[in-house]
């Protein structure tokens, strides 16, 4: 008896992969909406620049809020590049119950990723755009990268000036208020 189960099992996997085996490889998904895409659609790069790609349906508000759309999510896309917080949780439970044949295991995996960026992106410039066949506004942001060095440099060099203003405006009270002590030692209340 177990013999022709076991024949019965052997031959149903079998038949399983003689069907499969005779099948042809599944050919590409086509998108039909990706038709006559540019290849900066599918590859968005630019050499020696910092590219985002964002796309935005065209609907009743109409192409110019379909283009405000696509040039956010693509910034959105370089600022990310630039720089991301990530803030990762994963965990990982495995339990056992019973005994022997009655043995149960249990497991769980939760994996939680959150991801900010925060970046000013001065001189990013929208310089490719197209409308797909189903209405799909996309466009190409590109950020030079000369300019956010030249951004990054004022702002560490605004950064210091700020930083000295401010100890400076620091010192200069400290020493008002141990002026004023001074006086105060000297003369006693003289505000009265």
């Amino acid at each position: 008896m177990k013999k022709v189960l076991y024949a019965a099992m052997v031959l149903t996997i079998l038949s399983f992969v003689a069907a499969g085996c005779g099948k042809k490889a599944p050919e590409p998904l086509k998108h039909s909406c990706l038709e006559g895409a540019p290849s900066w659609v599918i590859n968005p790069s630019m050499e020696g620049s910092i590219t985002g790609l964002g796309s935005a349906k065209i609907g009743a508000a109409g192409m110019q809020f379909a283009r405000t759309e696509a040039i956010a999510v693509a910034r959105d896309e370089i600022a990310r590049t630039i720089s991301v917080k990530v803030k990762n949780m994963f965990k990982n439970f495995t339990q056992a119950t019973g005994v022997g044949d009655e043995e149960t295991v249990d497991r769980v995996a939760v994996n939680v990723s959150k991801q900010v960026a925060s970046q000013t992106l001065s001189g990013s410039v929208p310089t490719k755009t197209w409308v797909s066949p189903c209405n799909e506004y996309y466009t190409l942001v590109v950020l030079n990268p000369g300019k956010v060095e030249d951004v990054v440099q004022k702002n560490a060099i605004s950064s210091f000036k700020n930083e000295r203003a401010l100890w400076q405006q620091f010192q200069a009270k400290k020493a008002h208020e141990e002026l004023e002590k001074e006086i105060e030692k000297e003369f006693g209340d003289y505000k009265n």
